[in-house]
């Protein structure tokens, strides 16, 4: 059975960072613009691109630094639930991470490996 592409994206109001992952290898690593500066069907486009790219349905694991920041995003619906496509399926956890974790990979990894913060 091939491993599970997961995607573990954390959006805060300074950035946004992005960690794919193929089983235990890191396939794609990003820090980008934050959400409210990029366009509203960003992230869907880039998850579905991806899926398309590995030919395969996503994991993705949201961590946002406030609800406006997920909503905002596309990725959860309209009651805040993780949306579920052809593509991908998004699972919404609350943003933690403070000091010296805070703008790392470390938290967006153990998001990949299923581990809860």
């Amino acid at each position: 059975m091939t491993p599970v592409i997961t995607v573990a994206i954390a959006a805060t109001f300074e950035e946004t960072r992005l960690l794919a992952t193929h089983g235990t290898r890191e396939v794609l690593r990003a820090r980008l613009m934050p959400p409210s500066r990029a366009h509203r069907w960003a992230a869907p486009v880039l998850l579905e691109g991806l899926a398309l790219w590995c030919q395969q349905p996503l994991r993705v694991v949201l961590y946002a630094e406030s609800p406006a920041l997920s909503s905002g995003s596309q990725l959860v619906d309209d009651l805040g639930f993780g949306r579920c496509t052809l593509f991908y399926e998004v699972e919404l956890l609350e943003h933690v991470g403070g000091g010296a974790e805070r703008g790392g990979f470390d938290e967006l990894r153990r998001g990949c490996r299923g581990e809860r913060p």
